[in-house]
């Protein structure tokens, strides 16, 4: 039994949709992300492509490779910290994928950045914050962060709530940067992310700071063991990760 994908749709808009308010903690990190990202926003993929050299694009293929919606192509799956939609888009525009993608972010510039792209996609966006997500449990058949759980201001209360939202038997797969292992590829690492990206970043996007907090950002994420221990104590299982690009980054897939 064959399932025929439906016609191009048109631009959808946004859903704003926010959950309860409630006491906040770090929330002038919160505050300072949010800012950030809405300021760089109209030039956020050309910075994204040009910054890695567009390996980026090769790893969100790979995030998408290991999300297993293959096991349920017409199921819906979240996008957190979605950005301009290219995760969201990875997955939508798959072959075989007959399911929705709902793509949340806490900056409502930067999913307005991305809307001309999801023209004909199955991508859903929604303005949300991922410390609070505005879906009920056990919604998503699986779940992405591109970049986006080392911008959390409470890592643990988002992987709390990334896990209350994923349906039992779901995967979590968190794409993000970390510190090559190999010494030589370390401090050439080093160097172009505290030397030329912050300078590179800087000149293209007029942000006198973003590019900075970069790098800094990355130097105080958890290494990749031991964000898989926090995955665990959120409560996920088989909490595993792959180095790419010799350990520019790191693929974390964990399930429900």
């Amino acid at each position: 039994m064959t399932s025929e994908r439906p016609g191009p749709r048109p631009t959808p808009r946004l859903a704003r949709a926010e959950a309860p308010a409630e006491p906040r903690s770090g929330l002038e990190r919160e505050t300072q992300v949010r800012q950030l990202f809405s300021e760089i926003a109209p030039r956020y993929d050309l910075l994204n492509h040009l910054l890695s050299l567009n390996v980026d694009r090769r790893w969100r293929r790979r995030a998408v490779a290991t999300l297993g919606w293959e096991e349920r192509p017409a199921g819906r799956y979240l996008d957190a910290c979605a950005g301009t939609f290219d995760l969201s888009l990875e997955l939508a525009r798959r072959p075989r994928f007959a399911g929705q993608v709902v793509a949340s972010d806490f900056a409502l510039p930067m999913l307005e950045a991305g809307l001309p792209k999801l023209t004909g996609a199955s991508v859903n966006p929604v303005c949300g914050d991922a410390l609070r997500l505005p879906f009920a449990g056990d919604t998503f058949a699986g779940a992405m962060v591109g970049f986006g759980v080392r911008n959390l201001a409470e890592l643990e209360r988002g992987l709390a709530e990334l896990h209350r939202v994923l349906a039992a038997g779901g995967r979590l797969v968190v794409l993000d940067f970390t510190t090559p292992p190999t010494r030589l590829l370390r401090a050439a690492y080093l160097f172009y992310f505290h030397r030329v990206l912050p300078r590179l970043g800087r000149w293209v996007s007029g942000h006198p700071w973003a590019y900075s907090y970069l790098p800094a950002s990355v130097q105080e994420f958890p290494a990749p063991a031991a964000l898989a221990e926090r995955m665990r104590a959120a409560g996920f299982t088989e909490a595993r990760w792959t180095l790419l690009s010799g350990g520019i980054a790191a693929l974390h897939v964990a399930r429900k």
